[in-house]
């Protein structure tokens, strides 16, 4: 039976439906790995309605293309390990801003050679590579930056934002002027311009608001998405465009609520690079010392206590400590101890950055609680361990009007009968914030790994017997 448009139509509507049905999926972890099923089910449907399109004259190329990137993802997936999980998200998405580019390049000299320009096209066209380069160079300079090649501290310099405002006039402006004209030379400036201005805006962010950043990066690339099937007249990817878009958008909305933070604050901010000025509420707590502990002493807290609520971080993540947490809660709850796993919407690098890594562990979803249902559970809490979080937990958040995170919501650990802190050293989180949560009297910090830490814990544990 031929493949005809109809049925591409079908197949196009299915995929779809599967694609909003993975999104519905992936809003809790134990829908998670389904939602992910459809999602991948949709998209074989989608690849294959494409290739069978009568539109595709020669296979040759796209096999090439399809092999090639199915190795290299293939060995990208057994070889990155989670805690790099931010960066290839962010290198993923500049691959999506350059398909973008290549395409609308591609598609506008086809045109041209066929006589086949027209305002509209070229609207689009110029619509497509002005948000894929934007894409694709902020997410280069987003990866950079979760990876180390670059500081994770705000790049700022006097007239900055000016500079910004500029080249975002310049580039809408020759955007239009392409799409009216067609001129070559044009395209390439607006494409140089769009470039130009994705490092611009990603380089002043820093490191605390990368969360916000990767989602931000994701919804440009929906939309670079989107403006690609205008210009291949692509239902499918109109539709998944969009999708992607919206819900990276709605994603950084609600990210920035939970840091008391507006879109705007962290696209300009420029926060993260320094701890602040002046006496502040920080620089006198450093004054008090710092009580650090032995696991022992930790051990000999938990097994007593009645409930114990772990904060894991990007430090846990680091050391790929999921795994003897969740042994060590195994072990606690053996001895009638209840223990949950408190979640901060920006813990990590990445949304979803604490809860993919306990789900890895097979930690039950029933025990991971965010932070709106187990702050109200911490003043009658008895141990809260923080393994590698920092600036989720810092008081700084409520305390210190001159801290550059005061307003943001944090997970009340501190209210707790005793805090004990896993830390590799003193040093601050990623928002360079001095912890006022180090100096309260009911806090310890327990140096070292935080998995070798976990593992000597749950040594102890077994040791002591019941």
């Amino acid at each position: 039976m031929e493949f005809t448009v109809n049925h591409q139509a079908l197949a196009y509507l299915v995929s779809a439906i599967l694609f909003i049905l993975g999104l519905k999926g992936l809003t809790h972890p134990s829908t998670a790995r389904r939602g992910n099923f459809y999602a991948m089910f949709g998209m074989l449907i989608a690849i294959a309605a494409t290739l069978l399109s009568r539109n595709v004259q020669s296979y040759g190329f796209i096999i090439a293309g399809i092999a090639g990137g199915a190795v290299i993802g293939t060995i990208v997936a057994l070889r990155i390990q989670m805690t790099a999980m931010p960066q290839l998200v962010a290198a993923l998405h500049s691959f999506v801003g350059l398909a973008a580019v290549l395409v609308g390049v591609g598609t506008f000299l086809h045109k041209q050679e066929a006589g086949l320009l027209n305002a509209v096209l070229m609207g689009e066209i110029s619509a497509g590579v002005v948000i894929g380069a934007i894409t694709f160079t902020g997410s280069i300079i987003a990866f950079g930056k979760l990876q180390g090649l670059l500081s994770g501290a705000p790049v700022k310099f006097v007239g900055q934002h000016q500079l910004n405002a500029v080249i975002a006039l310049a580039t809408v402006a020759l955007a239009v002027y392409f799409a009216l004209t067609g001129s070559l030379l044009s395209l390439m400036a607006v494409t140089l311009l769009a470039l130009t201005l994705g490092i611009t805006l990603i380089i002043p962010i820093g490191g605390a608001d990368m969360p916000v950043i990767i989602s931000m990066l994701n919804s440009y690339s929906g939309w670079a998405a989107a403006a690609t099937g205008f210009t291949l007249h692509n239902d499918l990817l109109i539709i998944v465009g969009a999708l992607v878009g919206c819900s990276g958008a709605i994603l950084s909305f609600i990210m920035c609520k939970a840091m008391n933070r507006s879109i705007i604050n962290v696209v300009f901010g420029g926060f993260g690079s320094d701890s602040g000025t002046g006496d502040s509420a920080g620089a006198q707590a450093a004054h008090k010392g710092v009580k650090s502990a032995a696991v022992e002493d930790a051990v000999y807290w938990m097994e007593d206590a009645n409930r114990v609520i772990i904060v894991p971080g990007y430090g846990m993540a680091v050391a790929q400590a999921q795994h003897s947490l969740k042994e060590l809660m195994e072990l606690l709850e053996a001895r009638g101890v209840e223990v949950k796993f408190a979640i901060h919407p920006v813990a990590g690098r990445m949304p979803g950055h604490m809860n993919v890594l306990l789900a890895e562990a097979d930690i039950p979803y029933d025990r991971v609680l965010e932070m709106d249902e187990i702050n109200p559970e911490f003043p009658s809490t008895d141990v809260v361990l923080v393994v590698g979080a920092n600036d989720v937990v810092n008081p700084a958040a409520k305390e210190d009007k001159t801290s550059p995170i005061y307003g943001m919501p944090i997970l009340e650990a501190g209210r707790a009968r005793q805090i004990y802190f896993l830390k590799r050293s003193m040093r601050p989180g990623y928002s360079g914030v001095d912890n006022l949560l180090f100096y309260q009297d009911n806090t310890s910090l327990v140096f070292g790994d935080a998995k070798d830490t976990i593992d000597g814990m749950n040594a102890a544990l077994k040791g002591s017997g019941h």
